[in-house]
């Protein structure tokens, strides 16, 4: 049988805590500040990472340093892209990636303010992603640009900006092109709407993904000794893009350490864990993993950094 009066204590005094008061949220109160609200968060787990990202991001600013911004087309659909393109006009961001539905996205905003479509209302009738408009421009865009030996980014960023678009001011592409912030797209042939159209120039589209590669790869040099790459809501394709493209960068002899990453989705996901968080910053540098909605975490984050500023 068991004693238990023979168990072994100690005092509670004398034992180490990882929760101290002094961490602990301040009292809401009415008509706060935004510093005074993002001041009065807990300085515990993700409220702690969140204000080390934004420290990271206005370090890597002063510094000089590569803040390389990922996106997944939900940013773009969300509302956000007011938010980024205040990002570059204070120059905290120095590339943008994107994927295909990005561009299509962001291209629609700037023509009609709006985007979106119904896909289960519109598949059914097998016209789903068939609009005219968005197909001719994005896919002419690409391969005349190419064809010059631009990118897929700058191609189609210097086309919008060129078009007398209503709303183009609120493109990421066109205010990217304006301050000269590189734009890499990647592309999946047969992912995107407008590839069921016959202007798609699969062959160009390759070939300025392909030049987008090698430029976010000398935009990754950037990183080394404090830089920083944040995923928004790309599960597969960014992600893959990155290890690759950093791969790459060492592989040509390249140090790029000692810096940080931080992805941001709704849930857990395999791909932006090991590719962004995990991996690149395995033996230097330091990955932060954020879950929550776009619409909230972005704004929250960016307002951190300009308050930074």
């Amino acid at each position: 049988m068991l004693n238990i009066n023979k168990v072994k204590t100690y005092s509670v005094l004398k034992r180490k805590s990882k929760v101290k008061m002094r961490d602990f949220a301040q009292i809401p109160r009415k008509g706060m500040s935004f510093s005074s609200f993002y001041n009065s968060l807990p300085n515990i787990l993700k409220a702690r990472e969140l204000r080390e990202i934004a420290q990271a991001i206005t370090r890597a600013h002063k510094l000089k340093k590569s803040v390389i911004f990922m996106a997944g087309a939900h940013v773009i659909k969300c509302g956000l892209s007011p938010v980024l393109i205040e990002l570059f006009r204070q120059k905290v961001i120095t590339c943008l990636c994107l994927n295909g539905a990005g561009i299509i996205h962001d291209f629609e905003i700037a023509l009609q303010g709006e985007t979106s479509e119904d896909v289960g209302e519109a598949l059914e009738h097998g016209r789903f992603g068939m609009g005219r408009e968005t197909a001719e421009f994005i896919n002419q865009a690409a391969a005349s640009g190419v064809a010059r030996g631009l990118g897929l980014g700058e191609a189609v960023a210097s086309s919008i900006s060129a078009a007398k678009l209503r709303y183009k001011k609120l493109s990421l592409l066109f205010q990217a092109y304006k301050y000269k912030i590189p734009v890499c797209v990647f592309v999946a042939i047969g992912t995107d709407i407008i590839h069921q159209h016959p202007s798609f120039d699969a062959g160009m589209t390759a070939e300025g993904s392909r030049f987008d590669f090698h430029r976010l790869s000398e935009e990754i040099i950037g990183l080394n000794n404090g830089g920083v790459v944040l995923n928004f809501g790309s599960a597969v394709m960014l992600p893959e893009v990155f290890l690759k493209a950093l791969n790459l960068t060492r592989n040509l002899g390249y140090k790029v350490k000692n810096f940080t990453t931080a992805n941001f989705d709704m849930i857990y996901h395999y791909r932006p864990l090991q590719n962004v968080v995990l991996r690149p910053t395995q033996r230097s540098g330091k990955g932060y993993y954020i879950v929550g909605h776009h619409e909230i975490m972005l704004p929250l984050l960016a307002q951190a950094v300009i308050e930074k500023l």
